[in-house]
């Protein structure tokens, strides 16, 4: 799936992989994709949640070697 903007957020625990998915997201217009790549498995819950709350929408979400690998929608 192709991105507009790649997130490395690996070894970052909670609250971190939210607080820079979100800046990341704010640079984003509408409709454009952020990939995000983490290792804490808190995000599993997190990301999808933050997501929803905020309209964006959950595209894919992978895990690959321990990383997880979102794709999201911005709203």
């Amino acid at each position: 799936m192709n991105s507009n903007l790649q997130l490395d957020a690996k070894g970052l625990s909670c609250p971190m992989p939210i607080v820079k998915t979100k800046k990341a997201m704010d640079t984003l217009a509408s409709g454009e994709i952020l990939e995000v790549h983490v290792t804490d498995k808190g995000s599993l819950a997190d990301i999808p949640a933050w997501a929803k709350a905020g309209g964006h929408t959950i595209l894919d979400q992978s895990e690959d070697a321990g990383v997880l690998i979102f794709f999201i929608q911005k709203a």
